[in-house]
């Protein structure tokens, strides 16, 4: 029996309060407090340019998503289109079908695999009589449970109102502000347009904060390239290994679970390779399928770190049931923030796990490595091949030094790479890589390039 005919209370938007993505609360309390498992049915469509098995891995990764939410999937259903239904995504009909399935397993909440625009999610709420609601709700409900810097909360929630503010609905002029003398009676200010002001409000109050975030790590960054070290960065799909990774080469003891998005928050460590070189490693929030925009943009002064990266390490979980499709997600956001033409590493990580299938999957991939980040298995290949991809973006040059500049030498075996040396009448004649900051720095010394 529906929930409006079980006498239970439903908000305004039809759904009942006893679900988990009723509305949204604050960024870092999730969406609403869950004192239970609420049961959720998935919903996938099948277009011609994808498989019915396209379509249950990614309902599989929803269900995950569900979970990783604090509800159960308790039914799947997958239809067939040629496009999705402008007014209710698949159809009144299938939505009949659905109600009925919901009923039967006494769903609380229906979950679409594809964003819902405001229209068809209003739609199907009708129809359904439960809240109805898309993948994008979800992410961003883990995200505010996992958010937990000012920064993460901060950009959560901007990516909540923007996506919650062309979804509000409200009673019309049942909610009017009324005043009571001449001239200003009958219908006033709705309470829909109060709701919506207050949002915009907000919306602006969160961007000018994460603005002044981002003139902050601006500043940190520019302070880093005086430093002359390279900067790397971990991307890759959530879970993939990333923290683990990063705790693996640092020590430096970040927060790993085996959730999706455990990790939103960028944190970076000095890691030192074998050749001598020092570079800033620098851990980043996982990508996932159908990523919402909402939260790319918001995550701006987060990703930024990855698209101003010399070299992006790649990793990749060699024990997922689709890994070049996870590889194509990654590179899909890489290029949503302008990062798709960095040099990139891929690492095909839990090779303790996937035995085999990681040497395999490395080698169909010029240059990749396969690695353990949990038991340490192949991180000196890992290594190394970080310096070799580091030195190849360097320049090659000779430089004639005079035997009085001690400083230029010591300068030049700190912030590159000696390939040979050579004395002379004149001084020491240096071969040795250098990043373009260091060659414009000893432009007077350099004799010829490469």
């Amino acid at each position: 029996m529906p929930k409006h005919e079980r006498g239970e209370p439903v908000d305004q938007h039809g759904g009942s309060h006893r679900g988990a993505f009723g509305e949204y609360g604050g960024a870092a309390s999730g969406l609403i407090e869950r004192t239970f498992r609420e049961k959720i049915v998935l919903v996938g469509l099948t277009t011609p340019a994808a498989t019915d098995g396209d379509t249950q891995r990614s309902l599989d990764e929803l269900e995950l998503l569900v979970d990783t939410a604090g509800a159960d999937a308790v039914a799947r259903v997958a239809q067939r289109r040629i496009a999705p239904e402008a007014s209710t995504y698949i159809g009144t009909g299938k939505a009949t079908e659905l109600r009925e399935l919901a009923d039967r397993v006494d769903a609380d909440t229906v979950v679409f695999d594809d964003e819902l625009t405001p229209a068809q999610q209003f739609n199907l709420e009708k129809l359904l009589g439960r809240t109805a609601l898309d993948r994008t709700a979800v992410i961003l409900d883990i995200f505010a449970q996992n958010a937990h810097s000012q920064e993460g909360k901060a950009q959560v929630e901007l990516a909540q109102l923007r996506y919650r503010l062309p979804r509000l609905r409200g009673k019309g002029s049942a909610l009017s502000q009324q005043a009571g003398h001449i001239g200003t009676r009958g219908p006033g200010e709705t309470q829909l347009e109060v709701d919506r002001r207050r949002i915009v409000r907000r919306i602006h109050k969160l961007e000018g904060d994460l603005r002044d975030i981002a003139r902050h790590r601006a500043t940190q960054r520019k302070a880093r390239r005086r430093s002359q070290l390279a900067t790397v960065a971990i991307v890759g799909y959530t879970n993939a290994g990333k923290s683990t990774l990063l705790n693996r080469l640092t020590d430096s003891g970040v927060l790993v679970e085996d959730r999706l998005f455990a990790t939103l928050d960028a944190t970076t460590r000095r890691l030192d390779l074998p050749g001598g070189e020092a570079v800033l490693l620098t851990d980043t929030v996982g990508f996932v399928r159908k990523l919402p925009h909402q939260l790319v943009k918001a995550f701006t002064s987060t990703l930024d770190v990855v698209a101003e990266a010399d070299l992006l390490v790649h990793v990749v979980d060699a024990t997922a049931p689709a890994p070049e499709e996870q590889i194509g997600a990654v590179r899909d956001v890489l290029a949503e923030i302008d990062a798709a033409q960095l040099p990139e590493l891929l690492v095909f990580n839990k090779a303790d796990v996937a035995g085999p299938e990681a040497k395999r999957l490395a080698a169909q991939h010029e240059g990749a490595v396969q690695v353990s980040a949990a038991t340490g298995e192949g991180i000196d290949v890992l290594l190394r091949s970080i310096g070799d991809r580091l030195r190849a973006l360097t320049a090659v040059v000779e430089l004639q030094i005079p035997f009085d500049r001690g400083d230029v030498l010591a300068s030049i075996h700190r912030d590159g790479e000696v390939i040979a040396e050579q004395v002379t009448d004149a001084g020491m004649k240096i071969r040795a890589r250098l990043g373009d900051a260091a060659v414009t720095r000893l432009a007077e010394w350099v004799v010829a390039s490469a």
